[in-house]
């Protein structure tokens, strides 16, 4: 676990509308290894995190979506031999991040995972007759119903990869 996410993070706040440096109050990351369990450690992660910001009442949405965000990165943007039961060897397994940054009016979730491809879901809001059969898909519309805002952006520099992130408003 570590704070220092800011060259990475960096595409993600060019996406955000501007907002005061002054106002920000912490960030805090972890990397999650290939496994499924992950998930259950990134909600950890995140339970500790709101509670040393005071923001305990924020969890269960939170949660969600961070279970949602991960649960993507290991099933869809690592390399097949690295993905949770893929048979790849786990010290040799590209990264992926949790970040959590809080300002004083919103907190956004970005989870960093190698792929560059787009993120994308099998699940269409206007066909949910069609959808109700699915076992898996509905995570960015989760996503989507549970935030107020997400997105994605594509790293630049030496890291390469994307950043899927979600966004809460913070009511003072």
């Amino acid at each position: 676990m570590g704070t220092n996410g800011s060259t990475m993070l960096e595409p993600l706040r060019q996406g955000l509308p501007p907002v005061d440096p002054t106002a920000v109050s912490g960030s805090a990351s972890c990397a999650l290894p290939a496994r499924f369990d992950a998930v259950r450690g990134a909600r950890t992660f995140t339970r500790s995190t709101l509670a040393q910001w005071g923001l305990d009442e924020r969890f269960d949405d939170v949660a969600l979506v961070v279970s949602e965000l991960v649960t993507n990165a290991l099933r869809h943007a690592l390399p097949d031999d690295s993905r949770p039961g893929g048979g790849g060897g786990e010290a040799e397994l590209p990264p992926v991040r949790l970040h959590l940054m809080r300002w004083s009016t919103r907190l956004v979730c970005a989870v960093r995972d190698p792929s560059e491809d787009r993120p994308s879901g099998s699940f269409a809001p206007a066909e949910t007759e069609q959808n109700c059969d699915l076992e898996s898909g509905r995570g960015l519309f989760l996503v989507d119903s549970y935030s107020d805002s997400w997105g994605w952006h594509p790293l630049a520099g030496r890291l390469t990869g994307k950043v899927v992130w979600a966004l809460f408003s913070l009511q003072d």
